[in-house]
């Protein structure tokens, strides 16, 4: 099982990305997806997660910006940036809990200039 993102690039403050992430492999049940991020110096965060009953949650710093979709037919979750700030400039994974196994995508680097 592998996870891809793709998506990241450089941005200008208050321009919008769209990150992407798929999961193959031998796939049987897929629990969650959800997104982390880690700026240089600092640890990993929950960026977009998806708690019980299904809701999306995200992290206070990025709430009416940042929005999460799944798609359970493709194996994929997708993340909408809007109005990015310079302090969202991380590298972004992946995460998901696959076949009762967790795992991580290798990132996609997000930059925002100023």
């Amino acid at each position: 099982v592998q996870l891809q993102a793709s998506g990241g690039g450089l941005v200008q403050a208050g321009g919008s990305l769209r990150l992407s992430c798929v999961a193959s492999g031998n796939i049987f049940y897929i629990a969650f997806m959800d997104w982390y991020r880690q700026a240089p110096g600092k640890e990993r965060e929950l960026v977009a997660g998806v708690g019980s009953g299904g809701i999306s949650n995200y992290a206070d710093s990025v709430k009416g910006r940042f929005t999460m979709s799944r798609d359970n037919a493709k194996n994929t979750v997708d993340l909408q940036m809007s109005s990015l700030k310079p302090e969202d400039t991380a590298f972004y994974f992946c995460h998901a809990k696959i076949n009762g196994l967790l795992y991580w995508g290798k990132g996609t680097q997000v930059t925002v200039s100023s």
